[in-house]
């Protein structure tokens, strides 16, 4: 069985970070952040995580959820994964056919709504403990290829300054852990570092030695 432990205690650092600036930016913009329970305006994101993620949520999914509760978020991911599908097929035709800019593209992407497998029908996170570092800094402002982006439900207002995360450079450093991940289980599967898939994709994939070692 593959031991993916050292690089899931550097992953789990880095998510503690990406917690504490968040709780940072309540502290100081309590009036602003409002997330609360069964808030899951997040949920329907649509986003892509590493491959260091995508294993980590797999490998939590599989160990702390029974086959009787796993199965119908696996359900749920099927269909997420179609609907991502088709999404990213209109994204290919936007760049490819109708010459759309970057900023219309992420126009259209952040318009698109995406119920996420693992939001159950109460409106909880089956997984909240491991969610995704996305997940965890929705509703405070962030900073995607130097334009910033704040969450419609907050109180975050446009063209006002705000400290914000960077998850360009956030994402560098999953992509750091993504090849750490490969190094210590031995695969010679480099290009696999930079992949991103969704969380519906994550859940299903079996990340075992066929999959890394093969």
């Amino acid at each position: 069985m593959l031991d993916f432990s050292k690089t899931f205690e550097r992953y789990e650092a880095l998510v503690s970070e990406a917690d504490k600036i968040f709780r940072a930016m309540q502290e100081a913009h309590e009036d602003c952040v409002r997330c609360e329970i069964y808030c899951c305006d997040c949920c329907y994101a649509v986003f892509d995580v590493t491959l260091i993620e995508s294993v980590y949520i797999n490998y939590h999914f599989n160990k702390l959820l029974t086959r009787r509760e796993r199965r119908p978020i696996l359900r749920r991911a099927e269909k997420a994964d179609r609907e991502f599908y088709q999404i990213k097929q209109e994204l290919q035709k936007m760049y490819l056919r109708k010459g759309k800019s970057p900023d219309e593209v992420f126009f259209y992407l952040a318009q698109e709504r995406v119920s996420c497998p693992l939001l159950n029908g109460e409106k909880l996170c089956d997984l909240y403990a491991r969610r995704p570092i996305t997940c965890r800094v929705y509703g405070i402002p962030t900073s995607i290829g130097g334009k910033a982006h704040i969450c419609a439900e907050s109180g975050f207002k446009e063209g006002t300054s705000y400290p914000t995360v960077n998850l360009d450079r956030m994402n560098d450093r999953l992509l750091e852990l993504s090849e750490a991940l490969l190094q210590e289980i031995g695969s010679k599967r480099s290009k696999i570092n930079m992949s991103l898939v969704p969380v519906s994709s994550a859940l299903m994939t079996t990340y075992d030695e066929k999959y890394f070692l093969a």
